[in-house]
Formats: structure tokens, C-alpha cells, sequence
């Protein structure tokens, strides 16, 4: 039986990031570059050809490739078919075609639930939620074992479910009161009338007792447990990952959401979805195209 390593590449809005994995998940090398270089539109193209064969030539054995980007990739996943408004060609753009071998397309949320599912902290579980919480919120959904995209490719966007319909704002896919709006980082300005610019700040004046920022950020957390719950509700997960920056607030997110989440959660026969941190950070879209290749 011919052994295989796997190449993973997570294209992002900033930095491209490569890694090259065995079949357990164990990483032979990895590799970081900025996205845009010489203020070329599309020199992300050229980088990530750069960085596929810099991988290669450190592999051992047969590799595939994996990629894994914003937007909602193809039935066949060859290509990411939208994303509108960040980095310019990229809808439409056939890294086969381009790279002359078959290349697995994701889109990057998904690359982290797989990355979590196939070697971190949700390993073993087959019905699994995960929730990045940065910038946005994003997320994925593992059912009976496999990543679910639903009709069109959309479905694990749990960031844009509405905690709060009577909000006026809504968010980039026309929600009112969305997740991500109630609990990401490029919100907190607007939510907390200019008191606090970034998520960390918030956290670190609610951990001082500052009265404003408890307030403020406990409504976050409570929008949050609420997501979660119905959550739950729906498709009821062993488990739920969360990852993102957000969450390296640990026991000061973890504690309030776990009292949120004892409220608001339907627990027939005491059972409950298991919170989990997630295990792996910058890397995780790479480990999980990589993964995504090696299932392909």
C-alpha cells in the first residue's frame, strides 16, 4: 500500500499558511507568507504555487493537495464559486487548472471543523459543531461523521443565526441581531458606545470588576449561550469546539457561557453538548485542507 502525505494550504485574507501532514495528522513542515507581495492584486496565486512546491520537496512520499479559502466552494470542490468582495480571482479560479494536478477546495471554516475533528479536540466524535470566534464568527457542522455544507454550501455559517430579532442591524447576509454581530471583535465599538475597541480590552476590564464592561460583555456571552442552545436544539451535538481568538479568553468566557448555558440548554436526561477548546489556532485551515485531500 502506497503511503501518503498531504499538502495543506489555507489562503487568507492576510496570510497564506502551508502545511505538510503524514495520514495521523503529524507535521513534517510548515510555512507562513503574506498573501499580497509587491501590492499585486492576485500574487496570492504565484505564492501559493511557491508554497506547494517548497512542501513538496520536503515530502517523502505520494502528496495531495488541499485548499482552503473564503467563500462557498463547488459540488466538486475544485473551486470557491462565491465570494464576493475579497481577493479579487479568486471565484472561479481552478487550482487544478492552474497547478496542472487535482487540488480538494474547502472553504476555511470547514477546514478548521476538519482539522479539529480528524486530529484535535474533537477527534473521535461524530456529531460535532465548531465555532470560531474572531473578527466574525464563523463555523462548521460534522454530522454522522461528515462535514455538512447542505444545499448551495452554506450551512455551518453559525455566526449569522439571529440572537435578537427586533435588532435593526443586520449583518452581511441581511440578519438582524446576528451571532457575530452580538459577540465578534469587529463589533465591540459599536456595541459598547466607544467605551472599548477590541474584544481583549472588554475582557480585561471585566476581569478588573470595571461595572460597564461586566455588563457588556456578559449580554455577549449570554447572545452567545443562546446561539449555542438552539444550536443544540437542532442538531444536537455531541460536542462543540470553539476556537478563534476570542476564545483564549478561557475561564472568563467559559465560566459565564457554562451559567448562560445551564439556563438555556434542554438537557433530557441530564445529558448536555460538551464544550471544547479548540485544540489547533493559525494552522487549523491548512491541517484541514490537508485532511480534506487525504478523504478525497
Amino acid at each position: 500500500m502506497t503511503r501518503q502525505q498531504a499538502i495543506g494550504i489555507d489562503l487568507g485574507g492576510t496570510h497564506v499558511k502551508g502545511v505538510l501532514i503524514g495520514s495521523a495528522g503529524e507535521t513534517f513542515a510548515s510555512m507562513t507568507a503574506k498573501t499580497h507581495t509587491n501590492g499585486k492584486a492576485e500574487s496570492w496565486k504565484q505564492t501559493v504555487k511557491e508554497m506547494v512546491q517548497s512542501l513538496r520537496e520536503k515530502a517523502e512520499e505520494k502528496t495531495v493537495i488541499g485548499i482552503s479559502a473564503p467563500g462557498l466552494a463547488n459540488e466538486a470542490a475544485d473551486r470557491i464559486d462565491f465570494m464576493p468582495g475579497r481577493l479579487d480571482g479568486l471565484e472561479g479560479f481552478v487550482w487544478g487548472d492552474y497547478l496542472e494536478e487535482p487540488v480538494h477546495v474547502l472553504n476555511d471554516a470547514h477546514a478548521a471543523l476538519l482539522a479539529e475533528s480528524a486530529f484535535g479536540a474533537g477527534r473521535g466524535y461524530q456529531n460535532l459543531a465548531m465555532l470560531t470566534l474572531g473578527t466574525g464568527v464563523g463555523g462548521g457542522l460534522l454530522l454522522n461523521g461528515q462535514v455538512f455544507a447542505g444545499f448551495r454550501g452554506i450551512a455551518g455559517h453559525i455566526g449569522h443565526m439571529s440572537v435578537d430579532a427586533d435588532n435593526e442591524q443586520r449583518d452581511i447576509t441581511n440578519v438582524p441581531g446576528s451571532l457575530e454581530d452580538a459577540i465578534g471583535d469587529a463589533t465591540v465599538g459599536q456595541r459598547t458606545y466607544g467605551k472599548f475597541s477590541s474584544t481583549q480590552e472588554l475582557v480585561m476590564a471585566y476581569e478588573k470588576g470595571d461595572p460597564l464592561a461586566t455588563y457588556f460583555w456578559l449580554h455577549s456571552v449570554k447572545k452567545l449561550a443562546v446561539g449555542i442552545a438552539s444550536l443544540c436544539n437542532i442538531i444536537s451535538p455531541e460536542a462543540i469546539v470553539l476556537g478563534g481568538g476570542i476564545a483564549r479568553a478561557g475561564i472568563s468566557l467559559l465560566d459565564p457561557l457554562q451559567a448562560f448555558l445551564a439556563l438555556y440548554e434542554w438537557r433530557p436526561g441530564g445529558k448536555k453538548a460538551t464544550l471544547l477548546p479548540a485544540t489547533f489556532d493559525e494552522y487549523a485551515g491548512a491541517l484541514g485542507a490537508a485532511a480534506f485531500a487525504m478523504k478525497k
